[in-house]
């Protein structure tokens, strides 16, 4: 078994790895076109321009069945495909909610966008064998990290 803190994802050489052999991303928290100036929105946005597969988790918008054309998902365990990475748009105190469902779908790594901090929930998630990265932007790194990044 390895070491739980393998699987903490803070080294750049590591996040362009992580990012370059991701192809389909769950957005956990995304939120609709009509919030389209929140981070939660353009990122997303953001990232199936790049030509990632961006699968819509919204924790709202019950009524809500599509986000960028994609049909929402109203759980990381009701994706009937293989996710690679869960991108979250989490407040830190709200994802112990979620643990349970992202063990279940067994993404490869999960990514706790810019200010979401929540260490007891990364240890959880590492001793698992999943990947954490925390309190980064995944857009910010992804344009900065371009040029290490084979898509």
């Amino acid at each position: 078994m390895t070491n739980w803190q393998e699987n903490i994802i803070t080294d750049l050489a590591q996040i362009a790895a992580l990012i370059s052999q991701s192809k389909t991303i769950a957005v956990l928290g995304i939120k609709t076109e009509a919030q389209a100036h929140q981070p939660s929105y353009y990122v997303p946005e953001y990232l199936a321009a790049a030509g990632f597969t961006v699968v819509p988790v919204p924790v709202y918008y019950p009524e809500t069945t599509h986000i960028l054309g994609q049909p929402v998902y109203r759980t990381l365990t009701d994706v009937p495909f293989d996710i690679d990475l869960v991108d979250v748009f989490r407040r830190a105190e709200d994802l112990p909610a979620h643990v349970d469902d992202i063990l279940a779908k067994r993404p490869k790594a999960v990514w706790f966008q810019s200010g979401i901090r929540n260490d007891a929930v990364a240890r959880q998630l590492a001793e698992a064998g999943i990947r954490v990265v925390q309190s980064r932007c995944l857009m910010i790194d992804h344009r900065t990290l371009a040029y290490r990044i084979q898509r």
